[in-house]
């Protein structure tokens, strides 16, 4: 039997020339090297969703069946998680529309998975997450207190729009914190269910 904890890393910006899937892949690469873990990357410009509008909360759709071919993918993607790590920029003082609806459209799929978060821009980030927090809560996650707050993140990039050399290196301590802390968590779950 596999024990292997899934992670799934979910890049929370579908906009051109984005910043997130330059952190989202410096993360993933990380996990990737961690032989308990099996990581995926999912981009949410693979599951364009429509805007959540279906009659029954996502809390009386019991059976999985959303009613939309896409909104079904990413359920299925979800369930298979045993936690996630969230890259989010941060949009006026908030977080992108697309990432509130990507989490809007479920509700079971997320129950008791620990998260994390990845972030940048104004103020690093932080007001999303803090937003992004609450928002884990209601959904009945389990967000953690380490996170990577990645400010400025533009002097991070050449003229050509490539990351510089070593540019996540200052970051690589709170990155370890942030895993470690989601694989700690993560496990106990795991284990729990098993009782």
């Amino acid at each position: 039997m596999n024990n292997n904890l899934k992670i799934k890393v979910i890049m929370g910006s579908t906009r051109e020339n984005r910043f997130s899937d330059k952190p989202a892949l410096w993360i993933f690469n990380f996990l990737k090297e961690i032989k308990e873990i099996e990581a995926e990357l999912l981009d949410l410009r693979d599951y364009p969703m429509p805007f959540f509008n279906s009659k029954l909360t996502p809390k009386q759709i019991k059976d999985g069946n959303y009613g939309n071919e896409m909104v079904n993918t990413w359920s299925d993607k979800i369930k298979e998680a045993d936690a996630f790590i969230i890259v989010t920029p941060e949009y006026n003082h908030g977080y992108p529309a697309v990432l509130k609806n990507a989490l809007d459209w479920l509700f079971y799929e997320w129950n008791n998975k620990p998260v994390g978060f990845v972030s940048y821009g104004t103020q690093a980030g932080a007001r999303s997450v803090e937003q992004l927090r609450q928002v884990a809560i209601e959904l009945q996650m389990l967000p953690i207190r380490n996170a990577v707050h990645i400010p400025s993140h533009w002097t991070l990039l050449d003229e050509n729009g490539n990351l510089k050399d070593k540019a996540f290196e200052p970051f690589e301590k709170a990155r370890s914190e942030l895993v470690s802390q989601l694989v700690l968590l993560s496990n106990i779950i795991k284990k729990s269910e098993n009782f």
